[in-house]
């Protein structure tokens, strides 16, 4: 009986349209279809049955908007490895021509102040470079930590300090 309207709507629309018009029907909307008192009495005016008769010869007032994605002109290229590894290192090599700026910089600070200051400032700095590093690499492996039962017995005392209980 439905099978005539699956070349024509999907299942879900079918169940929606059929849906839609039982709920239009159940709240006394006329009926588009002239159905003899006998007939209605045969199916119990099931609103349901009524709206599967009403779709099925098609007098529905009731059309179905399907939206297609649209269409992208760019295409995306998919890197070799050996492109990767050249991206690397660029950005290798961008990050050791800053350190050296920042070197450059601290050298030229350092003249104006004592030899010694100059060296600790330089240990400073590659113990950040190396703290940057370290939380790039992190970054890059998607690490993540599960949360302990003291980390959340940690974060309710804290927000309950906070709303000063």
């Amino acid at each position: 009986m439905l099978d005539q309207l699956e070349n024509q709507f999907t299942k879900y629309e079918i169940a929606r349209i059929i849906g839609a018009r039982a709920l239009q029907i159940s709240m006394d909307a006329p009926l588009l279809l002239k159905i003899s008192e006998k007939e209605l009495e045969d199916i119990n005016f099931n609103p349901i049955e009524i709206a599967k008769k009403e779709l099925l010869s098609e007098v529905l007032p009731i059309t179905v908007n399907r939206p297609l994605p649209k269409k992208k002109e760019a295409k995306i290229k998919k890197l070799t490895k050996e492109e990767l590894l050249e991206i690397k290192k660029k950005e290798k090599e961008a990050e050791k021509i800053k350190e050296i700026e920042a070197e450059k910089e601290i050298e030229k600070s350092s003249n104006k102040e004592a030899p010694a200051h100059a060296a600790e400032a330089k240990e400073d700095e590659k113990l950040d470079v190396e703290e940057v590093e370290e939380k790039k690499v992190a970054a890059d492996a998607e690490i993540m930590e599960l949360a302990s039962p003291e980390d959340e017995a940690e974060e309710a005392s804290e927000s309950s300090e906070e709303e000063g209980i």
